[in-house]
């Protein structure tokens, strides 16, 4: 029954007596609210740990070989290329290890190009040491990061004048106490000029050494390791340039040239 109460409408109940009364919704139960668990913290993984793992994730899985045929690998690599030398050009160790400091994210044709200029204007740590450092940075600008590379030249020189009278130390402990100078910078000096056997893992000995099945490690530093372990101690610096000629001439990152390799037969990542 549709009635009106006070201009509004609503329903309601006819009494005998003729009175009119609304009736009243009931209100619901209230449930009580239960208290929710305390949220425990969740510990998000770390960028640097997240792109360590998708960089592990991103490696090929590759077969490790007997230690008779990887010396027989490289064996024939050394046949391959029994001219393999360091390309740098340098006319001192400290030219050198100025050099290879500069060959970082660049190619080595490229460092050899503004040398030149940069050992005539610098010839030795002391000069380079006093040099203006925005003239350091437009003689090497080709080689890209110029402003952090001639930073690492320059506070290298001064440490060698200030340390070691501007000569290279011969250790490869005093070496990694220079700016810019990590193993790999401090075992090319040491293999190159003063006959030092050590291992020079670079992108060319890192990707080769895995290719070949000489390890399954990718820091540079557990490369380095393995190889110590696999081969002679006084080829270190030899199989190490000879690694590096055979990634710049065969051995490409992106498309290997195996049907040229000479180890193909032997190479666990073989594509023939």
């Amino acid at each position: 029954m549709l009635l009106k109460f006070n201009g509004r409408q609503g329903i309601g109940t006819v009494k005998k007596t003729g009175e009119i009364k609304k009736s009243v919704p009931r209100a619901k139960a209230i449930k009580p609210v239960s208290k929710a668990a305390p949220r425990q913290a969740v510990t998000k993984p770390s960028k640097p740990a997240v792109a360590k793992a998708a960089k592990a994730a991103a490696q090929p899985a590759f077969n490790l070989v007997p230690s008779a045929v990887a010396q027989k690998e490289m064996n024939l690599l050394c046949q391959e290329y029994p001219e393999a030398e360091c390309e740098l050009d340098y006319a001192s160790a400290f030219q050198l290890l100025t050099a290879v400091i500069m060959s970082a994210q660049t190619t080595d044709v490229t460092v050899n190009k503004v040398t030149p200029t940069l050992f005539e204007r610098f010839p030795d740590a002391k000069a380079l040491a006093e040099a203006d450092l925005d003239e350091i940075k437009e003689i090497i600008k080709p080689t890209g990061f110029f402003n952090a590379k001639a930073n690492n030249i320059q506070k290298c020189a001064q440490a060698l004048v200030a340390n070691f009278g501007g000569e290279v130390p011969k250790t490869i402990e005093e070496l990694t106490t220079l700016p810019g100078v990590g193993r790999k910078t401090a075992n090319v000096v040491l293999g190159v000029v003063f006959g030092v056997p050590g291992w020079t893992v670079d992108t060319h000995v890192q990707r080769l050494s895995a290719r070949l099945g000489f390890t399954k490690n990718t820091e540079p530093e557990k490369i380095e390791v393995d190889l110590q372990k696999l081969f002679p101690k006084q080829d270190w610096s030899k199989l190490s340039i000879t690694l590096i000629w055979h990634g710049r001439r065969m051995c490409f990152a992106r498309k290997p040239d195996c049907p040229r390799c000479p180890v193909s037969d032997l190479c666990p990542s073989s594509m023939i």
